[in-house]
């Protein structure tokens, strides 16, 4: 059974930088789809970034420029270094993944993955 664990996460004051991790346990072909989402308390789960097998990679919006999703194929493991950081970006940060290659409109949606992470609380103070 594939279990995917995060780690990185942690409190940082505003400007910071934090670099998140996810390595996938059990079965460990390489993934051709891994993301970042987040979900802070109240809040619902959004796609943070997203990387595809086919080339794509995606960002939302709001952190667009800060943050870098990137991925070490050899040993499954994908990373989320974060920059910049802003006391919005609080949350909970999972990963998750699929073997299949997602495309570009789907790499934030939540919904085309499943496997997923426990999660790694970020904390950003101002």
């Amino acid at each position: 059974q594939v279990q995917l664990v995060e780690s990185g996460g942690g409190s940082v004051q505003a400007g910071g930088s934090l670099r998140l991790s996810c390595a996938a346990s059990g079965y460990t072909a390489s993934f051709d789809s891994m993301g970042w989402f987040r979900q802070a308390p109240g809040k619902e789960r959004e796609g943070v970034a997203g990387v595809s097998s086919d080339g794509s990679t995606r960002y939302a919006d709001s952190v667009q420029g800060r943050f870098t999703i990137s991925k070490d194929n050899a040993n499954n493991i994908w990373y989320l270094q974060m920059s910049s950081l802003k006391p919005e970006d609080s949350a909970m940060y999972y990963c998750a993944a699929k073997y299949f290659a997602l495309g570009w409109w789907s790499l934030l949606r939540a919904p085309s993955y499943n496997l997923w992470g426990q999660g790694t609380q970020v904390n950003v103070s101002s």
